[in-house]
């Protein structure tokens, strides 16, 4: 039972951060790229646990500690908010 609750708990995590990428990256739609979630979850678990399963503080939280992430995660993070940026100005 405690692996159920474990993998629950997981899976849950990783939806997290799955949404606090796409809430950073777009307000307009729910979308995240599987590379954002490869890259950011480990990031996510170590820097803002404590902020699951909020997904507005994970948020927050992530960019707090931006020099502190993976270069892939920021990489990715940096790729995507240019993106919206870019979006926000062509409109």
């Amino acid at each position: 039972m405690t692996n159920f609750f474990t993998a629950a708990r997981n899976v849950s995590v990783v939806l997290a951060v799955a949404a606090s990428l796409s809430a950073m990256t777009s307000t307009s739609s729910f979308a995240y790229s599987e590379e954002a979630r490869a890259q950011c979850t480990g990031d996510a678990f170590r820097l803002c646990s404590s902020e699951i399963p909020n997904i507005p503080k994970i948020t927050a939280c992530m960019i707090k500690n931006r020099s502190n992430l993976s270069a892939g995660c920021r990489a990715v993070m940096d790729r995507q908010a240019a993106e919206q940026k870019a979006k926000v100005a062509a409109q």
